[in-house]
């Protein structure tokens, strides 16, 4: 493996769950997922990437083959096999997977009818939480029963929002449902942050939603920004995170940069 840029010294196990959520397809949440994973995994971390949507676009990302994918995040939270077994090495040294396979998509529908049908993962994730500094569940573009799961499991949300004009709307919708579930099932849950994606410093239109989602969300919005970079996109087709793919272009710069954050501010929150 290509070796990976030093980011800032690893601080101490911190065993956090963070999902990766927003109800909006195509905003570069799986994208940020596996490059923040990779990132961390850079500074010596211990990495679990849980693949929780059925497209199973995290897996693709990492470059594990559909026929390494027997065992998965749906055979998980249906108690069918637990999840040290599910696990996957992946080919970065630090850094583990949970697949999702084709059987996830009628995971919403079994669930129904289970119990504690939105506690699941977090059972699920209770044998193996010690073994890792950072546990990343890359959630559906939903806010279903799959997402509510990653809530309640989740010490805090990664939420990655494009620059484009519904985005405010869309977060909206997001940030009701994290307040019913901290309510009511999750009460330490938090957003850790909001990363702006595909920012287009030639588009003005651009600049304004982040001015827009910083007023409203103040502090909460990340410094990072990650921007449209062609290179994130070539990534994925290559089996690669794009820190790998080629580690020195814009877009991997930024995710660097977003993990050298996340860092910081978990780094805040244990001395406060």
């Amino acid at each position: 493996m290509p070796s990976l840029p030093v980011l800032v010294d690893a601080p101490a196990k911190l065993a956090r769950v963070v999902c990766v959520a927003n109800q909006k397809g195509g905003v570069g949440k799986t994208t940020t997922a596996i490059n923040v994973a990779t990132a961390l995994v850079a500074v010596g971390q211990k990495v679990l990437l849980i693949d929780l949507d059925p497209q199973g676009n995290a897996c693709t990302g990492l470059g594990i083959p559909h026929s390494k994918r027997g065992v998965g995040t749906y055979d998980v939270i249906l108690g069918a096999t637990p999840i040290s077994e599910a696990v996957i090495a992946t080919e970065i040294p630090g850094l583990d997977v949970v697949p999702s396979t084709v059987d996830l998509a009628g995971a919403e529908l079994d669930l129904v009818t289970m119990d504690r049908r939105v506690q699941r993962l977090r059972d699920a994730l209770a044998p193996i939480i010690e073994r890792y500094d950072h546990i990343l569940i890359d959630c559906p573009p939903s806010l279903g029963l799959l997402t509510v799961n990653a809530m309640v499991a989740a010490d805090a949300l990664l939420v990655p929002l494009q620059c484009e004009f519904y985005a405010l709307e869309g977060l909206s919708h997001l940030l009701k449902t994290i307040e019913r579930v901290k309510s009511s099932l999750n009460p330490k849950l938090e957003i850790q942050g909001v990363v702006l994606t595909m920012f287009d410093k030639r588009n003005n239109l651009s600049g304004q939603v982040a001015a827009d989602v910083r007023g409203h969300l103040g502090d909460k919005v990340y410094n990072t920004v990650i921007p449209r970079n062609v290179r994130i996109s070539e990534a994925p087709s290559f089996g690669k995170p794009a820190l790998l793919y080629d580690h020195t272009c814009s877009g991997s710069q930024a995710y660097i940069d977003l993990a050298r954050e996340i860092l910081r501010r978990e780094r805040s929150l244990q001395a406060a």
